[in-house]
């Protein structure tokens, strides 16, 4: 046998190479969009021959400067910029990009078409209705200039997961081969408290960001008289500054070691929506977090919310203050309401929204993409 042949049988022996996947996220892993659509998959993944190089473009330090609304240095982003550049460069060396959104924000679509531009074939993922932050905002502008900049790389990009139907029905108009992947998680973490509730009052809960909190802002006239006539109080984490110094309102910072256990903490958890176009586009994840935790829960119809929460069985719908106030208030007055609405929400997190549930379909859209 001459060398070629050995090094043919060799090749034969050996195990494959791994997929080699490109994940260019916004955030780094402060970010739940990027630990949930991304990160929390990887390690299943490598034990699949699929090998994911985290690339964010925010640093964490910027996002820490907006959660605390503190002055943000510019160079900071322009330097991301120039690492993000630099990933899309390096791209020949990947057998796909996973792009979470688009591949540079801000650019105009045909910049990011010719940026996407060789053999590597992209994904996207969505979980927010990003395309609502170019088509709606305020500066008309940018409205005219990248109203449709997303188009031109969905277009070229072999498939797009969409975190529920809303984001999907934009998606599929330019790429085809466009699924809805629901925003999940591990519901062997993320488990009901063990032992029964603390003889205390019950404590309403609601988990987010400094800029989800102005969805909650306009419903605390109708909630904190409901929960300062039943003893209890409204425990906010990771709202930032705007959260502080509110009578009735325990504002709590936001830490990935200490969340579950903040979870656990709740009594009832809560996820307000402004019924307007990014908000439609949400997936849910704070009510699945709820949910998953054995927590009744208290949500806006809007968007994928009507979908994720049975009303009336794992928890209520609530349209207006009035009915906001009204439903809340039959959960506090109610331990064994809460008791059954919480298993029921249990039951269809782990059965619908539960990590094992999605790693096998991620994977197969990220191989079949990879051609």
């Amino acid at each position: 046998m001459d060398s070629r042949e050995s090094r043919l049988a060799a090749d034969a022996g050996a195990a494959p190479r791994p997929l080699r996947v490109l994940a260019l996220t916004r955030y780094d892993l402060q970010a739940a969009s990027t630990r949930q659509r991304f990160a929390q998959y990887v390690p299943y993944l490598a034990e699949h021959g699929v090998a994911v190089t985290l690339s964010p473009l925010v640093p964490s330090a910027w996002i820490e400067a907006v959660n605390e609304d503190r002055r943000r240095d510019p160079g900071m982003f322009r330097g991301a910029y120039c690492q993000r550049l630099k990933a899309i460069r390096g791209r020949r060396d990947y057998d796909l990009v996973w792009a979470q959104y688009e591949l540079i924000p801000y650019a105009p679509g045909w910049v990011e078409a010719l940026a996407a531009r060789g053999p590597t074939p992209i994904v996207l993922d969505y979980d927010d209705a990003i395309f609502h932050s170019y088509d709606a905002h305020r500066n008309p502008l940018v409205r005219a200039l990248l109203g449709r900049k997303l188009e031109p790389l969905l277009a070229r990009a072999a498939a797009a997961m969409c975190g529920n139907g809303y984001l999907k029905a934009y998606a599929e108009r330019f790429c085809p081969n466009s699924v809805i992947v629901p925003t999940v998680l591990d519901t062997a973490v993320y488990t009901p408290a063990e032992g029964p509730a603390a003889d205390r009052p019950p404590t309403v809960g609601w988990i987010g960001s400094r800029t989800t909190w102005a969805n909650v802002e306009p419903l605390l006239p109708a909630l904190l008289p409901v929960l300062k006539a039943r003893g209890a109080r409204l425990r906010v984490i990771g709202a930032g500054p705007g959260a502080r110094g509110i009578e009735g309102v325990d504002a709590v910072e936001w830490s990935e070691a200490s969340e579950v256990a903040a979870l656990q903490a709740m009594d009832v958890g809560i996820m307000p929506l402004l019924d307007q176009p990014f908000q439609r586009g949400k997936c849910g994840y704070k009510l699945i977090q709820y949910m998953a935790c054995g927590l009744p829960t208290v949500a806006s119809p809007v968007g994928v919310n009507s979908g994720i929460l049975a009303d009336g069985s794992s928890g209520f719908l609530a349209a207006s203050p009035a009915e906001w106030a009204e439903r809340l208030g039959a959960l506090l007055d109610d331990p064994a309401l809460r008791a059954r609405m919480g298993a029921e929400g249990r039951r269809i997190a782990v059965e619908r929204y539960s990590l094992a549930s999605q790693q096998p379909r991620v994977l197969s859209i990220l191989r079949a993409a990879a051609g």
